[in-house]
């Protein structure tokens, strides 16, 4: 396979990692970790989680004296995304509908209910089967071909990044010749928040790119996700061709880029614990726990917004109506009230649920396919890549960010010339 070129969103990403603290944020776990001690639910200035000002839409800045409320327990986190009538996502048709139109993720039940379940259609076990062995193996193969006869990498460059933005990208059955835009948009898309204008033009530039596809698709189906939503129905009635568009567009960077960081995360937590990773390379079974370990040790995405709906108490603590709600899974996902010794990873941990994939009406659509993706990768990566190990001369390789946390590179050196 012929390994695809992104260079065209190379630019656009470390924009977007830059804004996102990504190689100078190393620990906000520390701060979540006082806040706790404050209490599971308490109000803070709005830098507390975006690491700047702005936090509307539109890159506006948070008002003077504007505060959210922040939920940092496990507790806390769990009621907040359990409760949709109290808690409402509808916040987010302000944040990011200008960008996205008008998706699932500014939804309440019942019509979240009604597209999500027609969403989920497009995949089905029968798919995910047929992209594991196919899409997304050829796809991770390929990439390590690019690298496997040198003896070092990049993983991030070379390995993480591109290669769930190709599935996606394959998955929509997106021509390989418009890949390296298809990246660049959907970063830049995602980067509402430090460049308003240029997300709208990415926003429009993939509305295009989709209503091409989509056309294609209706006069000759095929069997990728644009081919499913041209011939789903809500109700007995097709979707619109913008509702459409706009599933698409929240697919492309919400595919692309919570894949790369969780699976970036875990191989940092595993090649920073070598232990840990031998434990994997020797017991396969393993692999479920490790996947699930890393999402709950470093989240790739650390917290979501909702908004209250009425006057609600949250463990002990009263929230006004109308109210800004951080929900930080990430801090959950580190309360020692619920995991022992929150900070450690540890492959061999018993699972627990976790908020890594978020939570209850909102959980994460995609994370069957977030699991398969993973899983393929690991098992590639330990199958070709033998005495895998950071290199020695790249100093600290850590996981950062405000937002979104990945690590910023994963240098690598292993053996040559044999398979394990």
């Amino acid at each position: 396979m012929t390994r695809p070129n992104h260079e065209s969103g190379t630019d656009a990403f470390e924009r977007f990692n830059k804004a996102q603290g990504v190689g100078t944020v190393r620990d906000p776990y520390t701060r979540w970790a006082e806040l706790r001690r404050m209490g599971p639910v308490l109000e803070v200035d709005p830098r507390e989680w975006t690491g700047d000002q702005q936090f509307m839409s539109g890159g506006q800045e948070a008002p003077e004296g504007f505060k959210i409320w922040s939920a940092v327990s496990y507790d806390a986190v769990h009621d907040i995304l359990a409760d949709s009538s109290n808690f409402t996502s509808s916040g987010y048709a302000m944040t990011m509908g200008p960008v996205l139109g008008r998706t699932i993720l500014e939804m309440d039940p019942p019509e979240h209910t009604v597209h999500r379940k027609l969403l989920s259609q497009a995949f089905s076990r029968r798919a995910l089967e047929s992209w594991e062995t196919g899409l997304v193996a050829e796809t991770i193969n390929g990439l390590i071909e690019g690298f496997a006869e040198r003896g070092s990498a990049d993983l991030v460059r070379e390995l993480t990044f591109p290669f769930p933005v190709t599935v996606i990208a394959g998955m929509m059955g997106v021509p390989a010749d418009r890949l390296g835009d298809f990246h660049r948009l959907a970063v830049e898309l995602v980067s509402v928040t430090i460049d308003y204008d240029g997300a709208l033009r990415a926003s429009k530039s993939l509305r295009d790119l989709f209503a091409d596809l989509l056309q294609a698709r209706r006069a000759e189906p095929g069997d990728d996700i644009i081919s499913v939503l041209a011939s789903a129905e809500v109700e007995g009635e097709g979707l619109e061709d913008e509702l459409i568009y706009s599933f698409l567009r929240l697919l492309a960077p919400a595919g692309a880029e919570t894949t790369y960081r969780s699976s970036s995360n875990l191989l940092c937590g595993l090649l920073n614990n070598p232990d840990q990773l031998e434990l994997l390379r020797a017991n396969r079974d393993l692999l479920p726990h490790a996947i699930e370990e890393g999402v709950r040790w470093e989240s790739p995405l650390t917290g979501i917004m909702r908004m209250t709906t009425a006057d609600v108490t949250v463990q002990g603590v009263k929230i006004p109506a109308g109210a800004v709600v951080h929900v930080n899974m990430a801090a959950a996902n580190r309360d020692p009230a619920r995991f022992e010794d929150p900070d450690r990873f540890d492959v061999t941990r018993k699972f627990k649920q976790h908020m890594g994939f978020a939570f209850g009406t909102h959980a994460c659509l995609g994370i069957h396919l977030a699991r398969m993706e993973t899983r393929v990768l690991l098992n590639a990566v330990l199958d070709r890549l033998p005495g895998l190990a950071l290199d020695p001369s790249a100093g600290e390789i850590f996981v950062s960010g405000q937002v979104f946390r990945a690590p910023s590179a994963l240098p690598v050196v292993f053996e040559t010339g044999r398979e394990s």
